[in-house]
């Protein structure tokens, strides 16, 4: 049941005859008579001089339901503004419209598809559609109407709205009141199309400020931000017919699809259901253990995306071709070059685009799915254009600029390439329903382009190696991965079994998976699931890493710049040097206090979860704590010489360090950012508090008191050393004392952590006390005052935050953003996003 039955047979007969009687509806043919007509999934009539858009309609059923359709709505054009994040060829949000007449008046309303009665008994799915609501996405008049019950509605009103929430993310963004401006908004009629299974339409839609002052990133994209103009995009779509046979998600494996709950099934079952989203993908011969294909997969570059760029889209995006092939399809899938006639949001086609910010940012994999059984329609990636430009500059950082252009292995350029490539099949992998597995990086061979991939740097022979600094071809995991999603089995083979046999091979094979919700978060617990790692032991890999760091230290001069440009701008190139151990300093914090555990289903053999061993813990700490040494923490002479105030025409951006000694150079505010994220991770409370717990489970364990014992030397230490290497000391001595009085006053930390701090700091309060003069004797005052004031005193941010590595979702105050090519850019759609450092 699409809407509440009885109700709707009441308003039809009540209202359908009154109707009638007043004799004074049109046929259709009078209303359409000076429009242009095409057939399609409805009979489009428009009449452009008019400003006039009618559905022709068929008559309703006995329920008053005259059609359903998925609906998606979508953005042709962008605001250009990463952090706000409305972008070309943004997809929408996808739903099944049940289309209902009542009388004089045609609703169209959203399905609840989260709960649902997947049953063949009429009155089962009845009951269970009345007891959760739909949605009102439109309500229009019936304009014309004929005796066999067709019906004509005008729906120009329908496509000049804000049905992409333009002005909710420009709230949330906090970019200014702006309202939609009708009378400055238009439906493009030469965008109107009509095709046997879609419609498609365009409205050009005027944003206008209502509030005294717009936001500052509209400010900065839009030529007059008191109004700004997007193409709002809509397509009224076919629903797939039943021939598509959903397949149940795992936890083991990485698809992502709708989740609802099923009311018809058994007392013995959960009503929560999950269906994994995939292409619908058929064999010729579904008898044979291969076979070519009934409708490949197609995907289509953008051809507004320049070379070698596309050509490196196309074979990137043609590596899960392999995939296909190994689950048993002949010439299934294959990628071309967009055809200038199409439309990138037509739900015909399968699309990389390439998009243009003004700001590096967010790539997104996502698309059009049948939210009824998780069929993708239409595979959509939007590719930041920025990004590959950020990659050149972080190898012209640790290389230099010598080899740009060569076209030699080590070009920054060809590694810069080598990684788009990359991209571009981590984000076809999510238009296929493949989600992230932030484990793969740890087993041998990189077993997944759906990780995020760290620059894979080493020091040999006395030079930085990076001729593995980015895979090849898709992983293991990606391979099996598809094989559970699209493999397609005889009829003589129970496919349930079948596929837990495939779930089972990965198991043996070792192929783990961890996915966002257990790599993202700062007090995530499993080091073997990271975010811009490599290695199977993430402290290792940071003693690599590290290597690379201080040999691009030792080594960087003006010719990290190419000829020609501001001196200035070695700023930006410098920062993913000094911070090029970022990401692993995460990874390697999660071995203290880390928890290691699997997805495990009840008798798949799987272990228990697993404390990681004090042994490892403790090497963690010890290097962990390296990086607040002086030595680390510092900027050569040679480096700091190079450090320029800004060139004229050239502003400070967010891709700089944070400085407090403008125009100089803030050397230790640099260091502070760095120490600040050590810490951080130290004192990360969801990590000390696993250790809290791991205490009095784990014999032998790291304790919360050997932790916060390696943190009290740099804080309670003697003055000692050059005045250099002791302000650097004094840095780290302030950061730690104010990440822990913040750790102390966050109430959503335990109370049994909160104590075991508080005693720390009162400890150290009194040490400090004792010294004459100096910082120490001021944070020993800054303590008291913490106390006296209890857990309503907040701490000073303890130090400027690190330029953003992944991109961004929201702006820096006081820094703009601007473009070039040394300021550092880069790049979910529904279903993800990817970043680039």
């Amino acid at each position: 049941m699409r809407i509440l039955c009885l109700l709707s047979a009441v308003i039809l007969l009540v209202s359908v005859p009154a109707f009638a009687e007043e004799g004074k509806t049109p046929t259709i043919a009078e209303v359409s008579q000076a429009a242009e007509s095409h057939d399609g999934l409805f009979r489009l009539h428009q009449n452009e001089a008019r400003g006039k858009i009618w559905l022709e309609l068929p008559a309703p059923d006995g329920e008053g339901l005259v059609a359903s359709v998925l609906y998606v709505d979508g953005l042709t054009t962008g605001l250009g503004s990463n952090p706000v994040g409305l972008d070309r060829g943004q997809l929408g949000r996808q739903r099944v419209l049940d289309i209902h007449r009542f009388g004089p008046k045609v609703l169209f309303l959203e399905r609840n598809l989260g709960f649902r009665a997947l049953s063949e008994d009429p009155l089962e799915r009845r009951a269970t559609a009345q007891s959760f609501a739909p949605s009102v996405e439109w309500a229009g008049e019936v304009a014309a109407l004929e005796e066999d019950g067709r019906s004509l509605v005008e729906i120009s009103s329908f496509l000049i709205r804000d049905a992409h929430a333009v002005l909710q993310t420009l709230r949330d963004t906090d970019q200014g009141a702006y309202r939609l401006d009708s009378e400055r908004s238009a439906v493009d009629f030469t965008a109107s199309l009509a095709f046997p299974d879609n419609l498609e339409f365009e409205a050009f839609l005027t944003y206008a400020l209502e509030a005294p002052e717009p936001g500052r990133l509209v400010a900065r994209t839009a030529p007059g931000p008191e109004s700004f103009g997007l193409v709002q995009h809509h397509s009224l779509i076919r629903l797939p017919d039943d021939g598509y046979r959903p397949r149940p998600g795992d936890p083991r494996i990485g698809f992502f699809g709708p989740q609802f709950q099923d009311y018809a099934v058994g007392l013995d079952a959960s009503i929560h259901r999950w269906f994994i989203s995939r292409h619908r993908l058929e064999k010729t011969d579904p008898e044979a253990e291969r076979s070519t294909v009934k409708e490949p997969i197609v995907y289509y570059v953008d051809s507004g995306a320049p070379e070698p760029i596309q050509s490196a889209l196309i074979e990137g995006a043609m590596w899960w071709a392999e995939a296909f092939e190994e689950a048993g399809f002949i010439d299934a899938y294959r990628v071309e070059v967009m055809p200038a006639d199409a439309h990138p949001l037509d739900v015909r086609y399968n699309v990389i685009q390439w998009v243009h910010r003004s700001t590096r940012g967010w790539s997104y994999g996502g698309g059009v799915i049948d939210p009824r059984t998780g069929e993708i329609l239409k595979g959509h990636v939007s590719l930041g254009s920025l990004r590959v430009r950020q990659d050149r500059l972080l190898f012209e950082g640790l290389l230099g600029t010598a080899k740009t252009g060569t076209g030699d292995p080590d070009d920054p350029i060809e590694l810069a390439l080598a990684r788009i490539r990359q991209l571009s099949a981590h984000e076809v992998g999510h238009t296929l329903g493949i989600t992230h597995n932030f484990a793969a990086s740890t087993y041998a061979g990189r077993a997944s382009v759906m990780d995020y991939p760290a620059p894979l740097v080493t020091v040999r022979d006395g030079a930085l190696d990076v001729s593995q600094a980015y895979g090849v071809g898709l992983g293991a995991w990606d391979i099996h991965t598809v094989r559970y999603g699209y493999s397609q089995f005889p009829s003589s083979v129970d496919e349930r079994a079948a596929l837990e046999a495939i779930v089972q091979d990965g198991l043996r094979d070792g192929l783990l998976f961890i996915t966002d919700a257990d790599a993202r978060p700062a007090g995530a617990s499993d080091p073997r699931g990271n975010l811009w790692d490599n290695g199977a032991d993430a402290v290792d890999a940071l003693e690599t890493t590290l290597a690379v760091r201080r040999h691009a230290l030792d080594r960087f001069g003006a010719d990290r710049l190419p000829e020609g440009l501001p001196l200035a701008q070695l700023e930006e190139v410098l920062v993913p040097v000094y911070f090029h151990h970022r990401f692993q300093v995460q990874a390697a914090a999660k071995v203290i206090g880390g928890l290691e555990f699997d997805y495990a289903v009840r008798g798949d053999g799987q272990p228990p979860p697993r404390w990681v061993t004090p042994e490892r813990q403790r090497r963690a700490l010890d290097v962990m704590m390296g990086l607040l040494e002086p030595s680390f923490l510092d900027l050569p002479d040679e480096v700091l010489a190079l450090m320029t105030p800004r060139a004229f025409g050239s502003e400070r951006n967010r891709e700089m360090f944070r400085s407090q000694t403008r125009p100089a150079f803030d050397a230790l505010g640099a260091a502070e950012s760095a120490a600040d994220q050590v810490i951080q991770q130290l004192l990360q409370p969801h990590r000390l508090s696993r250790i809290l717990e791991a205490e009095r489970r784990l014999e032998g364990a790291l304790s919360l008191r050997d932790l916060l014992d390696q943190l009290e030397e740099p804080v309670t230490a003697p003055t000692s050393g050059t005045a250099r290497e002791q302000s650097l000391r004094d840095v780290v001595q302030r950061v730690i004392v104010e990440r822990m009085m913040a750790l102390a006053a966050d109430e959503s930390a335990p109370l049994r952590l909160r104590l075991r701090i508080e005693d720390r700091l009162t400890a150290w309060r009194d040490v400090l006390a004792t010294r004459d003069g100096g910082q120490g004797a001021a944070l020993a005052r800054r303590l008291g005052r913490f106390f006296d004031h209890g857990l309503e005193y907040k701490p000073d941010a303890a130090a400027q935050p690190m330029p953003p590595g992944s991109p961004i979702g929201s702006d820096d105050p006081g820094f703009h953003a601007v473009g070039g090519m040394h300021s550092g850019h880069n790049a979910g759609g529904g279903c993800s996003f990817e970043a680039t450092r």
